[in-house]
């Protein structure tokens, strides 16, 4: 009888010091820990050590203190950190298809469809495929409202981009722009003010509105559009393959599940605040212009036409037909 329970008692105890092991994580963002993405990942992090028990312990590391925000995709391929909380569209170099997991530019009206796509149509799958590829586990994405161009004249319609002079991130959105009349001005983020302030552009693709009009945007240029329609950027999570592997189904599946929550309530969040930027950009004389679904549709048609120019290689082409069929089922474009 004290044999058996001997043996009970140890295997007991390894069971117990086999769900002892712990993993600790660095993680770094681009964004600051004062931000609401960054007060979100803090509490998804709250989260994730508190379901584990402590078992997984992750390690911030804000405002892209360790690497460059572009570097740290193959930092965490390096093992100088574990967790990547920045974009997949920094990974474009590496293959086109990363543009359209990372911004789908044009393709849908809001985040709730572009999160549709990637729980019913393919998209996650396809995307963990590529994100494989490069020895990275794709946790999900964390998607905010749609971005909003500011502008010195009105936007109404697809005809108001003629000879719209802006300044555009790099990529897919200048050859998309370009080909509607637009004047698309490649440079850094941090110019914008100045260059809107001077007359050097137009108008700006920044951010949503809410962060447009945090950055002051809207006190030089009185044209918004609202809502977005032309970029919803999808941010990422993603670990190192090996170090995810090593992990047991449990802690992956905590690890998952607390993202999901952070990812939904981010989005509520954000279409919140950018609502009530809206109202107090009204109050202060900020014309807000919302595209009709005609227009949408002649942009979403030029987009898509960028898209196909731009997939560059057979898992691009994939992720687009992926996107397209999507698109015909809920009524977005229609089938091929």
């Amino acid at each position: 009888m004290r044999h058996a329970l001997t043996i009970a008692a140890a295997l007991a105890l390894s069971t117990t010091l086999a769900h002892a092991q712990d993993f600790t994580l660095r993680l770094q963002t681009f964004h600051s820990a004062d931000s609401p993405v960054g007060e979100g990942a803090a509490a998804f992090i709250d989260d994730v050590e508190t379901m584990s028990d402590g078992r997984i312990k992750i390690e911030p590391f804000f405002s892209s203190a360790v690497v460059k925000s572009v570097e740290t995709f193959d930092a965490a391929v390096n093992g100088i950190l574990d967790v990547d909380m920045t974009a997949g569209s920094y990974q474009v170099g590496k293959d086109s298809a990363f543009q359209f997991v990372g911004d789908p530019m044009g393709g849908y009206d809001d985040p709730w469809q572009l999160y549709a796509f990637v729980y019913n149509g393919g998209g996650l799958e396809a995307a963990r495929e590529l994100y494989a590829s490069y020895g990275m586990y794709l946790v999900g994405f964390h998607i905010q409202a749609p971005e909003s161009l500011a502008s010195s004249k009105p936007l109404r319609t697809v005809a108001d981009l003629k000879n719209f002079k802006f300044r555009s991130p790099p990529g897919m959105e200048t050859m998309i722009f370009a080909n509607l009349g637009a004047t698309p001005v490649v440079m850094d983020f941090t110019e914008v003010f100045t260059a809107l302030e001077s007359g050097v552009i137009d108008g700006a693709d920044a951010a949503n509105l809410a962060v447009n009009k945090s950055l002051g945007l809207y006190d030089v240029v009185k044209h918004a559009t609202y809502p977005g329609f032309h970029s919803t950027p999808a941010n990422h999570l993603a670990v190192r393959k090996d170090m995810w592997d090593s992990m047991p189904a449990d802690l992956q599946r905590i690890f998952e599940v607390a993202y999901e929550k952070f990812a939904f309530r981010l989005t509520l969040a954000s279409a919140v605040e950018t609502r009530r930027a809206a109202s107090e950009l009204a109050a202060q004389g900020v014309e807000m212009h919302d595209w009709s679904m005609e227009d949408r549709k002649l942009f979403r048609d030029a987009a898509l036409s960028a898209w196909d120019e731009f997939a560059d290689t057979e898992r691009a082409k994939q992720i687009v037909k992926l996107h397209k069929d999507f698109q015909s089922l809920i009524g977005l474009r229609e089938a091929d």
